[in-house]
């Protein structure tokens, strides 16, 4: 086995030093030693030590043990997450639990049996390479977080009908209120919810979604609270469920209004109890998260007790969001098209493109059933499949407008590709359902798990 661990002793012995180095040598990587303390901050400049064995006193006659304290103090300044390990005289115990409070982790005394500082340099090596992994792991977890926050569909819109939703995210965020959000497919739900979350103060915590119309119902539970190991076949190991992913941050529980009422009780234990317990255990864990819910059931629906718990809406809706479809905003069209078309001309090299007069006023007559979402495939359809600069109604698919004058064109080929056709029908059959995934799925003879696989796949 590979040796590990770099050590660097710091003692005015020479004999000590070189003790130290022909006995460590054997037990670790590399051991640098130095007899001069003012060395220090050039050799922590130079090298990554694992561990510094640091002797308390140096020069003749010194015994009070404030030169160790002090280069201690100088090296936890220089990195906070260094492990140092003091070297004392049996009769300077008492100084070295004094450097141990000004943070040294252990210490040895002379003259030193090898087997204990053996021990207990591996147990600082041990320390410090958690103590990075610690770290890289937290800036490893901002970056995910921030990921997870961060997107590029920001929320445009300056129409009175977003002017009240962004009042009412601006006043809501800042609490722990559970945010129940209303709106048909493509209205930006979760990204409301996220801006929800951006402006709260979890905001630095993480921000998990989770679409409850693709989680079966025999999964429901491992998946909302986790299981242990064996609880169930396939349960090769223990799994954290979403709310204790979540903990400290925010909960996104998209299409609520399809839970089944057998597990719209589950979860509704699980709010009143601020407590989950794993599939396989007897043992409940107490959660600490922001719940943000999101359905594209209309309020008369949400208000069937056949189809939703009243009291599951009573403890979801502390503040309720209702988003405008598109064509109840439609000065919000443009800026939004303007803001699609600047981001798929620059994924796909295309260059400037701009929208014809016949497109804008089209663009701004649209029913857009499938909403944003809808706006945004159609762009991005037409951004790929026109030459031309100036996009017509017709590279949008949509309106009723005609179509400018060009010099014939040779026919083009009919296209048998599987990929695309099967891209195209996902397409037609999400239009034609106005985006509602339950029943395009049930059109194309899918389940809802398969086709949101399918859309992924086709970029939809």
């Amino acid at each position: 086995m590979s040796k590990i661990g770099n050590i660097l002793i710091v003692d005015d012995d020479e004999d000590i030093l070189t003790a130290g180095r022909l006995m460590l040598r054997r037990h670790f990587a590399a051991i640098d030693t130095c007899r001069d303390p003012t060395q220090i901050p050039a050799l922590l400049e130079e090298q990554s030590y694992d561990a510094i064995l640091l002797d308390m006193n140096f020069g003749p006659g010194e015994s009070s043990g404030q030169q160790g304290m002090e280069w201690l103090q100088k090296i936890i300044e220089i990195d906070p997450d260094m492990v140092v390990v003091m070297i004392t005289a049996h009769g300077g115990v008492e100084t070295a639990v004094e450097a141990m409070k000004l943070g040294a982790t252990d210490f040895v005394a002379k003259p030193w049996q090898n087997e204990k500082v053996v021990a207990t340099l591996s147990t600082a090596v041990k320390l410090h390479r958690s103590r990075l992994e610690t770290k890289t792991l937290r800036k490893t977890n901002q970056v995910l977080r921030e990921a997870a926050v961060a997107t590029d569909s920001p929320i445009i819109g300056d129409s009175p009908a977003m002017r009240t939703v962004m009042s009412l995210v601006e006043r809501a965020a800042p609490t722990d209120a559970n945010v129940l959000i209303l709106g048909e497919n493509g209205t930006g739900k979760e990204l409301i919810a996220r801006e929800l979350h951006r402006q709260s103060n979890r905001a630095e915590n993480v921000f998990l979604s989770v679409d409850l119309g693709s989680i079966s119902e025999s999964l429901f539970e491992s998946e909302l609270f986790g299981h242990r190991k064996g609880s169930f076949t396939g349960a090769i190991d223990d799994r954290l469920g979403r709310f204790q992913a979540a903990d400290g941050g925010t909960l996104f529980l998209d299409e609520i209004g399809n839970l089944p009422l057998h597990l719209q009780a589950k979860l509704l234990s699980a709010l009143e109890q601020r407590m989950v317990t794993p599939v396989g255990s007897d043992k409940a864990q107490r959660i600490d998260v922001r719940l943000i819910a999101a359905t594209n059931l209309a309020p008369a629906a949400l208000g069937d007790e056949r189809k939703f718990r009243p009291d599951l809406l009573f403890r979801l809706n502390t503040v309720e969001i209702s988003l405008p479809p598109l064509r109840d905003r439609r000065e919000d069209i443009l800026p939004i098209a303007e803001h699609y078309l600047g981001i798929f001309s620059r994924k796909y090299d295309k260059g400037p493109k701009s929208f014809s007069s016949n497109a804008r006023k089209a663009l701004v007559e649209d029913a857009w059933p499938g909403n944003v979402r809808a706006l945004r495939h159609a762009i991005e359809r037409a951004i790929i499949l026109s030459k031309d600069k100036e996009l017509q109604p017709t590279d949008l698919q949509i309106g009723d407008y005609p179509q400018p004058k060009k010099a014939a064109v040779a026919a083009i080929p009919t296209v048998y590709n599987l990929d695309l056709m099967e891209k195209q029908t996902i397409e037609k059959a999400l239009r034609k359902h106005g985006f509602n995934i339950s029943k395009a799925a049930s059109e194309l003879g899918l389940t809802r798990a398969s086709l949101y696989r399918r859309m992924e796949k086709h970029d939809l």
